[in-house]
């Protein structure tokens, strides 16, 4: 069903999301931070990096400098590491326009330019968004979290390369999940979508579709922005131990079959 992943393209590391602290205490903010949980994470196995970048109050931030200070950490720490950050439109108060302004300003960055950036096709402006990150030399991610969001994609596709579709089933029973992201796989597949895809969830969701994913030989994503706590419910160190767990789920379910596509791959 859809694309599927390269052996060596199996995990991303989410590092932060909108979470802080409070909820756990490894959860990274700063940009030294940030370097340090995605270094130990590529070293536990992942190899794409997803963080949203913090202002200095630690709120999440789409200003350049903050951007720019946060990829470039992480970057010297993990050299060659494809980086990705958010775009959520909640950062920029739901202003699309605002979102846009902000992300236009990225192309200005050097060492601290992502490689992509997330995009919500169900959030206002997500085309003109992509166009934006098009110009500014950044791949978009698409975020597909329904049915409707595969068909509005398939409908309103940017003119722009999309880098990769990611499935995100993110509300809802654990044990409905794998069947709920299986008709949003179903539909792009009827779209004619080629695109490489990721599939995660999130919370109670995360576990189950991490191991659907392996299943169905596609990427999958794990990190302290997705989950807290093991596949168990068990506590976690940090994104480091996340990533292990993830990909021992992720392979344990992964078929014994050759895997072909790059779901993961920035070149």
């Amino acid at each position: 069903m859809g694309c599927m992943t390269s052996d060596i393209e199996r995990m991303k590391v989410c590092l932060n999301g909108e979470r802080g602290q409070a909820e756990h205490p490894r959860v990274p903010l700063t940009p030294a931070e940030l370097a340090r949980a995605a270094e130990s994470s590529v070293a536990a196995g992942a190899e794409a990096i997803h963080l949203h970048p913090r202002d200095s109050g630690g709120a999440e931030s789409l200003a350049a400098a903050d951007v720019g200070a946060a990829v470039a950490a992480v970057r010297a720490a993990c050299p060659g590491v494809p980086v990705g950050v958010s775009t959520g439109l909640w950062i920029a108060g739901g202003d699309p326009h605002a979102r846009a302004a902000a992300v236009a300003g990225w192309a200005g960055l050097a060492a601290g330019r992502p490689d992509f950036a997330s995009v919500n096709v169900s959030e206002a402006g997500w085309a003109e968004l992509s166009a934006a990150l098009h110009s500014a030399g950044i791949g978009t991610e698409a975020g597909v979290w329904s049915v409707a969001d595969a068909r509005a994609l398939a409908t309103f596709r940017p003119a722009n390369p999309v880098l990769r579709i990611l499935v995100e089933v993110n509300e809802g029973p654990a044990a409905t999940a794998p069947e709920r992201a299986d008709d949003i796989l179903r539909e792009l597949d009827r779209a004619g979508a080629v695109e490489p895809r990721l599939l995660h969830g999130e919370q109670d969701t995360c576990w189950a579709l991490i191991a659907h994913a392996g299943a169905l030989g596609l990427a999958s994503r794990i990190g302290l922005e997705d989950t807290i706590t093991g596949p168990y419910g068990e506590a976690v160190a940090g994104n480091a131990d996340l990533v292990r767990m993830g990909l021992t789920t992720w392979r344990s379910a992964a078929p014994r079959r050759p895997r072909r596509g790059t779901a993961l791959s920035d070149g």
